[in-house]
């Protein structure tokens, strides 16, 4: 289907700049988090600054590219999308094939990029969720025969990124499914009963690992070993605290400097909230409400047009990023476990960067083609009149 292009503006000012400011924040950050510790073992101070740079420029060519596909190619070519995501969760787990870093094996070298097989693949299994609701909505609104399907494809998917293990990982999977699934039409009977049995079968992995149990006991206490299991938390608790109001300035952290472990990945933003304080988390807070909020927006909008993988797709992607944004900073603050996700379009990671560049595309596609919609249906209705 061609959308006569409306004139003027044709993307969501406040969506495209919340994300870009969040991806430029990262790349300052990723350079003063990283600067010290790239120097030592690398010997280029720089060398995280370059590469987090290189990622924003293909992120941003991903995301130009999704604006350029009809949601209708991505909606029709769904199930292919699943069986890719599928492809990439098992590939990365053959030996020989799966590169293992700090006993997690879930990357795949690409060339000189490591590619986290779980960022595409969550992506992939969304938009083919956001397929199934769209296809078979009357079956997923009648019962529980309409649900069998899409939750045994959201296990099968969570049971391969255990054995990764990506823990982060598969409990955002399901988060952001479930919440697909409840708004495309699964009864609040359904969602209560996925949403205990979900809850119970995370409590038994981590009842029955040694070393999530331990990570438990990190996060209750971190002061009661903070030379060893609290190390990480504790570190990032007094970064924070450093912060003040107005931060200790750009490039003052202390804490980054062999003191916190992952500064500038999974505890980028510990850094910033030294660096520029409550001030500063505030900007960031509200640049990801900003990207979320404008996510439902659209997806409000595109329902309103009875555009249902369009209203999927948008409701999934906000629900995504703005609940692994939450806890990578809850993390951060001391207030739920270590769960190893990134900070989306801030922290250092060249797969995280390409694949939140491609949901913001789709999300401006999205908002692009229901303008368009109303700019076809104006000129229609002043053609009748």
């Amino acid at each position: 289907m061609t959308h006569a292009a409306p004139p003027g503006l044709r993307t969501d000012p406040w969506l495209a700049g919340s994300a870009l400011v969040l991806a430029l924040l990262g790349v300052v950050m990723v350079a003063s988090a990283s600067i010290t510790m790239a120097d030592q073992v690398h010997g280029q101070p720089f060398y995280f600054l370059v590469r987090q740079s290189i990622y924003l420029a293909l992120g941003l060519c991903v995301a130009a590219f999704c604006m350029l596909v009809p949601m209708r190619a991505w909606e029709q070519g769904s199930p292919l999308l699943l069986a890719l995501g599928m492809l990439l969760l098992v590939v990365v787990l053959l030996p020989g094939i799966g590169h293992e870093v700090n006993g997690a094996t879930r990357w795949l070298r690409i060339g000189p990029l490591n590619l986290q097989a779980s960022e595409p693949a969550r992506l992939l299994l969304l938009m083919y969720l956001c397929g199934y609701v769209a296809r078979r909505r009357g079956a997923l609104e009648s019962g529980l025969k309409g649900l069998l399907f899409p939750m045994a494809v959201v296990t099968l998917a969570g049971v391969l990124l255990m054995l990764q293990p990506d823990f982060g990982a598969t409990a955002v999977l399901f988060a952001t499914a479930i919440g697909v699934l409840f708004v495309g039409g699964m009864r609040f009977g359904y969602l209560m009963l996925i949403g205990v049995a979900g809850f119970t079968s995370l409590a038994l992995l981590v009842l029955t690992s040694e070393y999530r149990m331990r990570r438990l006991t990190a996060f209750l206490d971190p002061w009661a070993d903070p030379w060893n299991s609290g190390f990480q938390l504790t570190q990032s608790l007094i970064a924070i605290a450093r912060g003040e109001w107005l931060g200790v300035g750009l490039g003052g952290s202390v804490q980054k400097l062999f003191y916190l472990p992952e500064a500038h990945t999974d505890f980028v933003f510990a850094v910033f909230a030294e660096e520029f304080g409550l001030v500063g988390v505030f900007l960031i807070v509200a640049l990801f409400a900003v990207l979320v909020v404008r996510a439902y927006a659209i997806s409000a909008a595109a329902a309103a047009a009875e555009r249902v993988f369009a209203a999927c797709l948008a409701f999934g992607i906000g629900t995504w990023i703005g609940l692994q944004a939450f806890i990578n900073m809850a993390v951060n603050m001391g207030l739920l476990p270590t769960k190893g996700l990134t900070l989306p379009l801030v922290s250092y990671g060249g797969s995280s960067l390409l694949v939140t560049g491609a949901a913001i595309g789709l999300l401006l596609r999205i908002h692009y083609e229901l303008q368009a919609d109303g700019y076809a249906g104006r000129r229609k209705r002043r053609s009748r009149s």
